[in-house]
Order: C-alpha cells, then sequence, then structure tokens
C-alpha cells in the first residue's frame, strides 16, 4: 500500500502540490478560527442554579429550597449527577450533564422543569440560571483606580455603568462585581415607639412599599392635543421616606421619623476584596460564554473598556487585575519559537552532511505543513489551541524531524546508489 502511494505521488507531482496547497490554506484558517485559551477547560458539563432568601439561615434554605428543587429536577435527559449546596441566604444547585450533552439544550430543559418546581418554593423566592460560562470562564478581572473616591460611589458606577458597558461585548455571558458597598436606604426602627403608637413592622414596610410606586391615570384631549395623567410617586431621597405617613390619629399624622430614623448605609458583606496590600477595591469580573475564543473576547473587553473610560467621571481608571490574553500570548510564542528553531537547526544540519538543498527542504517544508494538518484536526474535534495541545504538538514536531531526516537520508542514498550503478 505504501509502495503504491509513492509511486502514484512521484507520477502525479502536479495533484500532490495542489492537495498540498489545499491543505495549507485550510491549515491556516483553521489556525485563525479555532478557539485559543491558556489552559484547557477540563471542567463539567453543568448548569447552575442560584436561588437568593436573604436572611434565613441554612437549615432553613435547605429544608425549602435546595432539596425541592434537588428532588423535582430529578429525570431530565442525559443527566449525570445533581448537586446541592446550602448557605446563609443562598442556595446554589449544580446539574452535571453528559459531556456530549449541548450546553444550551441542557439551559432549556433545567428552565423547564424549573417552571414546575418554582412552585413549590416559598412566595417571592424566584430560582434564576446561572451565567452560560465555564469554570474557567473568568478570563478578565479589572478593578476601579480612584484615589479618593468613595467605595459605595465606586460600586455604584460598577453596577450602573461600566458593568452595563462590557455585557454588551460579544462573546461576554456576565460581568460580576465585587468589593465596595451595595447602596441602600435604610430604615432603623425603634420598637417601644412601634408599641407606642400600635404600628406594626409590617406596615411600615408595606406603606414605604406603596409610596415608592408610579401610578397611570389616563390621557385626555385639551385643543387637538393628547395629554398623559400620571403620578410620580417615586422616593428619591431620605427626607421623602422620614415624611411618609403610617396612621392618622385625632388628625395628626405618623410619619417614619416619629417611629425610627432613615439614613443612607451599605447593604451586608461578608468579605472584602484586596489588591497588593494597598487598599479596598471596586471592580468587576468577565466572564466569557461556552464555547467562545478566550483571545478574542478579551481582545473586544479590551476596546469596549476604552469606550467606557470616555464617560467615567475625572480621577476615575479602569485597571486590568487579571488578563488571560498574555498567557495566551506566551504560549503561542513558545510554539512559534520551537518551530521556528526546528526548522533552522534541521536545515542547517541536513545541508551540512548531506550537502543537498533540496533534500533538506523536504523535510524543512514538512514541519509547518504538519502543525497546520494538526490545527486542522484540532478544529474538526473541537480542540482549543492551549498550553497542552499546543505543547504536544512542539513535542511531537521533534518526531516528526526524526522520520523525515531517516527518511531523506535513505533516498539519498539509494538515488546515489542506482546512480553510480548505472
Amino acid at each position: 500500500m505504501i509502495k503504491k502511494l509513492i509511486s502514484w505521488s512521484i507520477k502525479s507531482k502536479w495533484m500532490v502540490i495542489i492537495m498540498y496547497s489545499i491543505m495549507i490554506v485550510y491549515g491556516i484558517y483553521s489556525v485563525y478560527n479555532t478557539p485559543v485559551d491558556a489552559i484547557p477547560d477540563l471542567s463539567e458539563n453543568q448548569v447552575i442554579i442560584y436561588t437568593e432568601w436573604m436572611g434565613r439561615n441554612p437549615q432553613i434554605i435547605e429544608d425549602q429550597i435546595t432539596y425541592p428543587l434537588t428532588s423535582n429536577l430529578q429525570g431530565i435527559p442525559k443527566v449525570k449527577n445533581i448537586r446541592g449546596a446550602s448557605m446563609f441566604g443562598m442556595s446554589f444547585v449544580f446539574i452535571i450533564f453528559e459531556d456530549n450533552a449541548d450546553i444550551y439544550w441542557a439551559r432549556a430543559r433545567v428552565l423547564e422543569r424549573l417552571n414546575y418546581a418554582t412552585r413549590l418554593l416559598p412566595s417571592n423566592v424566584t430560582p434564576t440560571l446561572g451565567p452560560d460560562g465555564t469554570g474557567l470562564g473568568h478570563v478578565y478581572w479589572y478593578t476601579l483606580d480612584a484615589p479618593g473616591y468613595d467605595l459605595g460611589e465606586l460600586r455604584a458606577l460598577q453596577d450602573w455603568y461600566v458593568r452595563f458597558g462590557l455585557q454588551t461585548v460579544e462573546g461576554v455571558s456576565e460581568v460580576a462585581s465585587f468589593g465596595g458597598y451595595q447602596k441602600q436606604y435604610q430604615v432603623v426602627v425603634d420598637p417601644m415607639k412601634l408599641r407606642y403608637h400600635g404600628i406594626a413592622l409590617m406596615d411600615v414596610v408595606n406603606k414605604i412599599k406603596e409610596n415608592n410606586n408610579e401610578v397611570g391615570g389616563r390621557k385626555f384631549e385639551l385643543s387637538d392635543i393628547g395629554y398623559i395623567i400620571k403620578t410620580t410617586g417615586y422616593l428619591k431621597n431620605i427626607d421623602e421616606i422620614e415624611n411618609i405617613p403610617l396612621k392618622t390619629v385625632n388628625t395628626t399624622p405618623i410619619r417614619i421619623r416619629d417611629i425610627g430614623t432613615v439614613q443612607m448605609g451599605g447593604d451586608l458583606r461578608l468579605g472584602i476584596v484586596d489588591e497588593n496590600g494597598e487598599g479596598e477595591k471596586v471592580g468587576g469580573i468577565v466572564i466569557m460564554r461556552y464555547g467562545e475564543n478566550a483571545k478574542e473576547v478579551i481582545d473586544r473587553v479590551k476596546t469596549k473598556i476604552e469606550d467606557i473610560k470616555k464617560g467615567l467621571p475625572e480621577g476615575i481608571n479602569i485597571k486590568p487585575a487579571y488578563d488571560r490574553s498574555d498567557l495566551i500570548n506566551a504560549t503561542i510564542d513558545t510554539l512559534k519559537e520551537a518551530v521556528t528553531e526546528e526548522i533552522i537547526v534541521v536545515a542547517i544540519v541536513l545541508f551540512i552532511f548531506l550537502l543537498h538543498v533540496r533534500s533538506a527542504l523536504i523535510v524543512v517544508i514538512t514541519i509547518p505543513v504538519s502543525v497546520l494538518f494538526a490545527f486542522i484536526l484540532m478544529k474538526w474535534f473541537g480542540i482549543t489551541s492551549n498550553i497542552m495541545s499546543l505543547a504536544g504538538v512542539a513535542l511531537a514536531v521533534g518526531d516528526l524531524v526524526d522520520a523525515g531526516i531517516v527518511m531523506v537520508e535513505n533516498a539519498m542514498k539509494t538515488i546515489g546508489g542506482e546512480a553510480e550503478t548505472n
């Protein structure tokens, strides 16, 4: 078989050149279209369900949220395992699918079953699906470098401006915020005053909800002009909250300021983020969508950050804290350096020992073509270009060079011997 293949290649040299050219072009296309990452993604094919019920201890979360969800999500096709984790105010359910299951098909099936399981949960508790990313989806971290700014202001800027801008980038699944204080209006009631005025705590909560609302009216026409009537009821500052009436006693309104105080504060925090021992920082984590090209996503994020910087207040800058593209570029440069060095060394060695340029070119051309063919197979089988796969390609080039040198040397001896005999 090999003898016939060699004979056919010698007789059909133009066909071999055409096949080589097609493989080179397709190989170059595969190099630029194969997803590139620093390390191989070995995380499980999973869908995460996140449920928040603040103020409840882990045992209540386990009994009323985690257990009902895990028990009613059983029976989904291609599911290997379901795991649950309960903590203070939060529940996580991890649904592990088989490796050949499409991630978006899996999310759709989980969402179908979740619609049924939600009715078994406490009222006002809504489970949500986690981002469509993997365990290695954290491709870019950044912090807001703003000396002299309040951490609450920076967190608000991150949540309501920077995060929304980065979530529009193609290939980004989610932008998770960290650090700082999440601003909130806090009503601190005095229980003795509540008891004195005969007001229940839930009455205070309901009155605040009722007064923080917009109510639509109707449309009427006057002089051929249509007017829309509405009431503006959104609370905008502390004074408006303090003046909310709770009840009336002898024509005297009892307001919130009469039973407590209203202040601007931060939400409960379970930790802080410090950068290089220089103090607490506010920033975000860019999570890449499943199956995307990490290097391209990071490049698009950097471009978007430059646009976002134009709208930031004076003195605030976005500084990268972790950039995986540095490791990706180092991995690619290592492969380029290894292949280039091997081509040069092989060409010099073959030319010195064989003193034949065409024979040296045969092995030299084989090295890059074989690398391109490896990228074609990587694209076909869905293997990303990472530090493991590229290292395998670099090591395999050494074995390829050895085989090429042996074959060329034997061909030279055989052809040379036949020439001398003739």
